[in-house]
């Protein structure tokens, strides 16, 4: 595999990294990969306005990864205090199971110390997605036992296709603190 670049986002980069995102969660496309929630939830994961607002915010970054010139995966950071909030990560779906995913996360790890002094990345994950929730573990993220409501009536995070769906949270702590 090529080597991986990475750099921060900037508002010339929102529309490729939402047709990122939308490729690797949500229809047909999305089936290429294993990340896919197409059967849980229709319609858009994400748009314009709420990536253009990671970018912008203070005390965030989305973080780009490139092999070849090409977007392969992105990451989402914010300081929440000692812990980094982890999101918005995706890997082309054509790309998956190929260790983009492992090292973004790796670098977003580093990242998290490097800025903030973080010890710990704390993400959120559909309770249902079982084998996602094991990748995650086996990459050290805990369930910390707090669940969190699904946002139902809020089209921004999809069309539920069921009436059960729920957030659990995981965290793991940074590589500064293990």
């Amino acid at each position: 595999m090529t080597d991986l670049t990475f750099r921060d986002a900037t508002a010339d980069d929102v529309a490729s990294v939402v047709d990122l995102v939308e490729s690797a969660y949500r229809g047909e496309s999305s089936r290429t990969g294993w990340t896919t929630e197409a059967d849980l939830l229709q319609g858009r994961r994400t748009d314009a306005e709420g990536i253009a607002a990671v970018v912008a915010a203070p005390d965030s970054v989305l973080l780009l990864a490139h092999r070849d010139g090409d977007l392969v995966g992105c990451c989402e950071l914010r300081r929440t205090g000692p812990v980094a909030y982890f999101g918005t990560f995706a890997v082309s779906p054509l790309a998956q199971g190929g260790g983009i995913g492992r090292t973004l996360l790796t670098r977003a790890d580093a990242e998290a110390v490097a800025r903030w002094g973080s010890d710990a990345l704390e993400m959120t994950v559909i309770a249902q997605r079982a084998d996602l929730i094991a990748w995650y573990e086996r990459l050290g993220f805990r369930g910390t036992g707090e669940r969190r409501p699904f946002p139902y009536g809020d089209d921004r995070f999809g069309i539920p296709q069921r009436d059960d769906l729920e957030f659990v949270v995981l965290r793991r702590p940074t590589a500064g603190t293990r």
